[in-house]
């Protein structure tokens, strides 16, 4: 390792290069390692490693320079030993003397410093502009005013372990340090290839890291530099401390956006090659850094929250809320079409709108959220650039019926049943719920930070609310309870409590009575807090929720979705006694639980609590039954079940089984029963 720093030369971090990493952990590794085969005179060497390097074609034949492609933090870190090796030497004066030679400060130096050249060239090594001047510091003085740097805490490392060590054995550890030394040939070696086969593929860097270097590695020193001053360390500070965690998120997001195809998450990188192999020549490299760079803004704005724009940000923070990551590809497309003014801002306003609108009223419905991974991939390839809206519209009403933008009916009747408290178990969804409905249309819109979630019907009923709710009040209690009409917002939740409806109407100060909040406007006039109270509430708030999630109001007319609503009657195999069965069925399905909805789709009809535990597809010969339970679990003596696990079907379960007749219905409803049970243990 001495004989390779020894001599004039330079080696440079290109500027595609991750900062220095190495921490303690791997400080404190090689100091042992230093230790140990310095103080062990049977050991005749430690292999470092390897350092692979391409000539740089702006050296000199009088300071050959070279670019370092692998073994960076290794070279640094002993870089940084040799140094705090020769400072505490001469601070401790110390006549340090290895095999009748002897060692000096002014000696180390020349592995450090090429001592007859000026300014940068100077220096052996050049880290990237992150950390070039925290080594140059460190090692012209021992002080830098870099404090929050791994390289001063890895150097005050090591010099208190040299304060306390042998320093002979130190010395002659470093003296049986070795290491490969791979010098590739500018003219015929790809440095990408042989980095990656360093790096196992990539599994030890980022996929951020490869894609960097896959980028800017091929081409010429200055090129690099310019490339990256230019274009890519800007896009890294607008990431900020998030670039880490989020630029693989970005560039799986662009990549969908362009290709319409969702990238494995682990195999970002080998995408992205195959997406840029042609456009690797210098201008249409730039052309394509600049179009990344370009949508990274638009991506901060959009997840990252950096949008200037209120009413934008308020739409982007809603679909945070709602955890709509899979709609970031057709956000970037929209963003990018708006930049490009071929969208004015309230059409982008109502498109955000819109797709919040279709993932809230599906998360109430409690439509499985899979499936809409497969809707925004490919949406913007559905989009006529000159009909915007409109064909975004038409777009979410051609979905299939497991991907359907529910309808109004739909959309209101889930939400008079459903439990808004626990929605989906993202419990930060009831203030955005109740936060939503109070201010719609308010041009003085209140922070629902500033206010908790009340109970109007409590959680744990007294004597006095048992009275109020009537002789059916466990029933009430246990069905209407985090429903939407028993929830408001208040500030005086402890106030308010298990008191009476009455005592919370007229608290004082804090009443519904006195409340400034429109929500709790309908609770001044009730003089009575029971189910028809609830019932009336939840009806109106589900038809105020309609206005507030919009549909796209869309009704195609040929082979298309033409109705908002289906009924019975749609299904053209529910007559005589398919019917007659069907409404036996039914009725014994319904009769499991008072809190069960049924939905009646296109060709589907559907039964669940919060989540669907049977569908019902009426067949020419049969009804079809999908059980929504794993396939091993089923109790099925006859052996009449179907497992569908890997097959296409209509329902959304794994288990499948037919039912022609009546008689059936006794051995059937069991099999019901397990899925339904299933979906309560699982809710519970």
């Amino acid at each position: 390792m001495l004989e390779f720093l020894d001599g004039k030369k330079q080696f440079i971090l290109p500027i595609f290069q991750r900062r220095y990493s190495w921490t303690k952990k791997q400080c404190s590794q090689l100091w042992d390692d230093v230790v140990r085969v310095g103080g062990n005179e049977e050991i005749r060497s430690h292999f470092l490693g390897s350092i692979v390097s391409i000539e740089d074609d702006d050296g000199s034949p009088t300071l050959p320079k070279f670019l370092v492609i692998d073994g960076q933090q290794r070279l640094t870190t002993l870089s940084l030993l040799i140094s705090a090796l020769g400072k505490t030497i001469e601070i401790k004066n110390i006549d340090l003397r290895i095999d009748g030679n002897r060692i000096d400060k002014d000696q180390l130096v020349d592995y450090l410093f090429n001592r007859t050249q000026d300014g940068e060239r100077r220096y052996k090594q050049l880290l990237t502009q992150h950390d070039k001047d925290t080594l140059i510091q460190l090692l012209e003085t021992g002080e830098t005013s870099d404090q929050n740097s791994l390289l001063v805490d890895n150097f005050r490392f090591l010099e208190d372990k040299l304060s306390h060590a042998n320093l002979e054995v130190v010395y002659k550890g470093i003296e049986k340090l070795i290491i490969v030394d791979i010098v590739l040939d500018s003219g015929t070696d790809n440095p990408q290839l042989v980095f990656e086969s360093l790096n196992s593929t990539g599994l030890r860097l980022s996929q951020a890291d490869l894609i960097r270097n896959y980028v800017l590695m091929v081409h010429n020193h200055n090129f690099q530099t310019n490339l990256y001053r230019t274009y890519w360390y800007p896009m890294e500070q607008r990431f900020g401390t998030e670039y880490a965690t989020r630029f693989d998120l970005f560039i799986r997001d662009y990549l969908t956006l362009k290709t319409g195809q969702i990238p494995n998450k682990g195999k970002v990188y080998e995408n992205f090659k195959r997406y840029i192999d042609d456009k690797r020549r210098p201008e249409a490299l730039e052309k394509e850094i600049s179009e990344i760079v370009r949508y990274s803004e638009y991506y901060v704005c959009i997840v990252l929250l950096q949008e200037l724009d209120r009413e934008f940000r308020s739409c982007f923070e809603n679909l945070q809320t709602l955890s709509v990551e899979v709609a970031v590809p057709f956000l970037l497309g929209v963003y990018e079409d708006y930049k490009q003014e071929k969208l004015q801002r309230i059409e982008v306003i109502e498109i955000l709108r819109l797709i919040e609108s279709f993932v809230f009223r599906r998360a109430v419905c409690a439509l499985p959220s899979n499936s809409v991974n497969k809707v925004f991939a490919p949406l913007m390839s559905q989009i006529n650039k000159s009909a915007y809206l409109q064909s975004l519209k038409d777009a979410f009403a051609r979905l299939t019926i497991t991907q359907r933008f529910p309808s109004d009916d739909e959309f209101r009747h889930s939400l008079l049943t459903t439990d808004v408290y626990n929605l989906r178990t993202r419990t930060y969804l009831r203030s955005y719920i109740l936060g939503k409905l109070e201010n719609h249309a308010r041009k003085e819109p209140v922070s629902v930070k500033d206010f908790t979630i009340e109970h109007i019907m409590p959680q744990k009923l007294t004597a006095e609310w048992q009275e109020e709710l009537g002789e059916n009040w466990g029933a009430v209690h246990e069905t209407y309870l985090h429903t939407i009409g028993n929830l408001t917002l208040t500030g005086y939740n402890p106030e308010l409590s298990n008191n009476s409806f009455i005592d919370k109407q007229f608290a004082e100060g804090g009443g519904f009575l006195d409340s400034p909040l429109r929500l709790n406007a309908s609770l001044r006039e009730v003089e009575r807090w029971d189910e028809d109270a609830i019932v009336q509430r939840s009806e109106m708030l589900a038809q105020k929720a309609c206005d507030v999630w919009q549909h796209h109001g869309v009704h195609l007319e040929n082979n298309q979705v033409k109705k908002s609503s289906w009924t019975l009657a749609d299904h053209p195999f529910l007559v005589n006694d398919k019917l007659e069965l069907f409404e036996q069925l039914r009725s014994q399905i319904l009769r499991l639980d008072t809190s069960i909805r049924e939905r009646i789709n296109k060709r589907v009809v559907t039964y669940s609590m919060n989540t669907i535990f049977v569908d019902i597809v009426p067949q020419a010969k049969r009804l079809l039954l999908s059980l929504n339970l794993p396939y091993a679990t089923i109790n099925d003596p006859e052996g009449l079940c179907k497992d569908v696990t890997t097959l296409g079907r209509w329902g959304v379960g794994d288990v499948e089984v037919g039912v022609s007749s009546v008689t059936e219905l006794e051995y059937i409803m069991p099999l019901i029963r397990q899925a339904y049970e299933r979906q309560v243990a699982v809710e519970t």
